[in-house]
């Protein structure tokens, strides 16, 4: 009881809404590449730079954000973070090339990496790891809903109201959600660890121990793999389909709504699978549902390919992301910001690659390659998360 009450006391809501922003900073793009590549006269594959422009900066910046978070507390890392996002992402709507938009995709990019990787690393100081799954899924909820409503507010604006005004609602969001923490900051705990540097001992430390570096590798594959291929699905339903962006949104939602079906059942697919079960049964769905996408000349079968994209993502990424948790627990955000570096340096080099792929053969040959690939990487995941992870 005493835990449970000590997970209600925490700042859940302010953290889900970090979340959010966070995931739909990153994914409200999906369905506007092919929007902005006309705007900007430029083809889709050359557009797709505005993704890494975010992902990378994200995952570069974890390496001093970590340590800056155990040093001086969380919670004001991640208020600094939010007021650079919401300065960054309103000045991506006051980009006139490509160039421009791509400085500011990358400056919201660096911002957005003191929010869910922050918030992680403040619930694994502030709830013990046999309570973390239910807390994290909560915090998880914000990251989720963006994944529902990304897609269908993406195409919505990409349809009708224009790109531009999509970062301005996303800045102004994140403004209000910037004074409200502000305003309950002093009142919340906080953990501060004045011993914490910024030397690389601590990574250097986590790259030395087997698990924990197997844990980082994974990352960094599962980045490639899953976050360098998602963003995609959009252009190839526009492309292939010729579906109008409003539809697009809505298909993407249905990734929002498998991911959803997850934190609503957690409890019961890790008692029925364990960690191990998770992470294979995550990538045959995610496979299946690439196969199943790729095969088929309907579009409305995506409605299910994505479902089933967001519920075996989630299952595979949770056990990673729980895990990262435990790597450093006396210097948490530095550990859980090595793991999301890993993950976005991945989805970074990930994008770039399959928009070779993409631009040499097609998208069908590209995602039955990344469908294949996903069977080997659950493979061997499943043995490598047998066991607690320690870099002691």
């Amino acid at each position: 009881m005493t835990h449970r009450r000590e997970v209600a006391a925490l700042p859940l809501g302010l953290l889900a809404a970090a979340a959010f922003l966070s995931s739909a900073g990153a994914r409200v793009i999906d369905p506007l590449l092919h929007v902005i590549a006309d705007d900007f006269h430029e083809s889709v594959p050359t557009v797709a730079i505005i993704i890494t422009a975010f992902t990378l900066p994200y995952g570069v910046s974890q390496l001093f954000l970590g340590p800056i978070g155990d040093r001086f507390g969380k919670l004001r890392v991640l208020l600094g973070a939010l007021v650079c996002y919401v300065l960054a992402t309103g000045a991506c709507a006051f980009a006139s090339d490509l160039t421009t938009l791509t400085l500011m995709r990358a400056a919201a990019g660096a911002a957005s990496a003191g929010l869910i990787p922050v918030g992680l690393a403040y619930i694994g100081d502030a709830v013990p790891y046999q309570d973390r799954q239910l807390a994290l899924s909560r915090f998880l909820t914000g990251a989720v809903l963006a994944q529902v409503m990304a897609g269908p507010i993406g195409g919505v604006f990409g349809e009708y109201l224009g790109w531009r005004d999509l970062f301005l609602l996303l800045a102004g969001i994140a403004a209000l959600v910037a004074l409200a923490l502000a305003v309950r900051l002093r009142g919340l705990p906080d953990r501060v660890n004045p011993r914490a540097d910024f030397s690389p001992a601590g990574l250097v430390g986590l790259a030395r121990a087997p698990a924990p570096r197997r844990l980082l590798i994974a990352s960094l594959i599962d980045g490639g793999l899953l976050g360098g291929s998602f963003p995609f699905v959009a252009s190839f339903l526009r492309e292939d389909f010729n579906l109008a962006y409003g539809t697009i949104g809505l298909v993407l939602a249905c990734f929002g709504l498998g991911a959803w079906s997850y934190t609503r059942y957690a409890a019961r697919i890790i008692r029925g699978l364990g960690e191990p079960g998770m992470v294979l049964a995550g990538a045959a769905i995610m496979a299946t549902g690439m196969v199943i996408g790729v095969a088929s000349p309907f579009w409305q079968v995506f409605v299910a390919v994505e479902f089933m994209l967001g519920l075996g993502y989630m299952m595979l990424h949770g056990v990673l992301q729980a895990r990262a948790t435990e790597l450093l627990p006396e210097a948490r955000a530095t550990a859980v910001s090595a793991f999301v570096a890993m993950l976005f340096l991945g989805q970074s080099l990930g994008a770039l690659g399959m928009a070779q792929m993409i631009a040499g053969f097609g998208y069908r040959p590209t995602f039955s390659v990344v469908a294949a690939l996903i069977v080997v990487l659950g493979v061997v995941l499943r043995p490598l998360v047998r066991f607690r992870i320690s870099a002691g």
